[in-house]
């Protein structure tokens, strides 16, 4: 089979196509012939170093496909069936042996392209906007990078359980897709916390979806309202350099939490929950997958050179 091969950490030119031998599952594995894998900001940092990983191996945390055979032992999939997966690396491959534990049914109603684009960051807004701060009718939020791929479904999700929604974003093009999935206002970054605060008659939000990192972090921490949260759930932009947390206490005893997907889908029961509602929420055209870019498996540097230049909107996908 085709599959991209890491060797070595670095930029999107050591993502090198190659022919692998056709996996075999094993007890509570599943073979998975792979119709589209998603691109994603984590894929970036593992291949760079800035998150470990043993090398060679093959990248890509999210995908969607067809189960081909089930190993001993697999209870509740079969060959046929419609599946997806998250946060298990290799998805840039035509084929992919995922744990049993990590699918999830892809309903009817969601194509494949979909349930691979959305299903990562789909969750990702769920725990964002359900947990990390649960949206309530009336609050205003501000969403970064408002017109990308997670920026996208967020906007949404947080619109629609009744957020204001103000999103930053780098062009007027962006500006407008942020608008459409439900921003009230979209603001460019020079000086955003200044407009946040004008915007809300100086109180400032409930809380800031921040994944860019450093460049907006001193920003995202002034736009806060008293005891105001800010979930720093990336670092698209680069890492955030330690700080003193007296910082928190005299902006208005702000919360700072650095939130990731893994820990809460740690449970079997987890998964399904948020992977079932965020599915049904595509199903039902409450929330709407914007496939910026579709990519052949050959050319995943190019979607990674695009990523990190902020040459995209909306998700990119990678399809065998």
């Amino acid at each position: 089979m085709r599959a991209i091969v890491v060797s070595e950490n670095g930029g999107p030119e050591v993502l090198v196509p190659a022919e692998r031998p056709d996996p075999e599952p094993g007890p509570g594995e599943v073979l998975v012939d792979v119709a589209a894998a998603g691109v994603n900001f984590i894929d970036v940092y593992f291949r760079t170093g800035a998150y470990p990983q043993p090398l060679p191996y093959t990248p890509g945390m999210e995908a969607a496909g067809t189960v081909a055979a089930v190993g001993a032992g697999v209870d509740g999939f079969a060959a046929g069936d419609r599946v997806a997966w998250a946060n298990v690396q290799g998805a840039y491959a035509e084929r992919a042996v995922v744990p049993a534990e990590k699918l999830v049914p892809v309903p009817d109603g969601v194509s494949s392209d979909d349930a691979a684009a959305v299903l990562l960051q789909g969750m990702t807004a769920h725990y964002l906007a359900r947990s990390t701060y649960p949206v309530r009718e009336g609050d205003t939020v501000l969403v970064h990078a408002a017109a990308g791929g997670m920026g996208l479904l967020l906007t949404q999700v947080a619109a629609m359980l009744g957020a204001r929604v103000i999103g930053t974003a780098s062009t007027p093009e962006k500006a407008e897709l942020a608008r459409r999935a439900g921003a009230d206002t979209v603001l460019g970054y020079d000086g955003f916390a200044d407009r946040v605060r004008e915007l809300t008659g100086g109180e400032g939000v409930a809380a800031v979806y921040d994944g860019v990192g450093a460049p907006t972090f001193d920003g995202s921490l002034a736009s806060l309202r008293r005891r105001g949260v800010l979930a720093l759930y990336g670092a698209a932009g680069g890492p955030v350099p330690p700080f003193d947390p007296q910082r928190l206490n005299a902006a208005g005893s702000l919360f700072l939490t650095r939130p990731s997907l893994a820990h809460h889908v740690a449970t079997r029961a987890e998964l399904l929950e948020r992977s079932g509602e965020v599915y049904r929420w595509v199903a039902d055209g409450r929330v709407r997958v914007h496939v910026g870019h579709r990519y052949g498996l050959a050319d995943a540097r190019t979607a990674h050179a695009d990523l990190e230049a902020r040459r995209t909107t909306g998700k990119l996908l990678l399809t065998p």
